[in-house]
Formats: structure tokens, C-alpha cells, sequence
């Protein structure tokens, strides 16, 4: 077996892997946006990046159209 194709996929595997405490951050960052409690989402957030959560992740949070309803 190729050692270098061995590494890449274990790298991949890596960086697709879920930490549970990011998981829980980006929930209780969505449950913070819907109950409008925006003073926790800065610390919520913080913990969030500190566990491996992209800023994509979370900017798909801030975005969601379903918390600004059309007028």
C-alpha cells in the first residue's frame, strides 16, 4: 500500500471527525439566535472555534433566513 495515499485519507478522516463540545456549542448557539438570548452568543461561539468549528459553520448559524421572516 501506498503510504502517502494512507496519510491522506487518514487526514481526511481527521479533519471530518465531530468533537462532541463543538457539536453542543453550535446547538446551544442555534437555541440562543431562536430564544433571541444574543448576550450568550459570544462566549457560546468562542467555545465553538476553541473546538474545532469553521467560521463557515457558524456564519450558516448568524444567516439563518428562518429567524428573519419575510415581511
Amino acid at each position: 500500500m501506498n503510504p502517502i495515499i494512507n496519510a491522506g485519507i487518514a487526514q481526511r478522516y481527521r479533519r471530518r471527525s465531530r468533537d462532541p463540545v463543538k457539536l453542543t456549542a453550535l446547538i446551544y448557539l442555534r437555541e440562543c439566535l431562536i430564544l433571541e438570548k444574543y448576550e450568550d452568543c459570544p462566549e457560546i461561539i468562542a467555545i465553538a472555534l476553541e473546538f474545532g468549528a469553521l467560521s463557515e459553520e457558524i456564519r450558516v448559524l448568524l444567516e439563518d433566513s428562518r429567524r428573519h421572516p419575510s415581511s
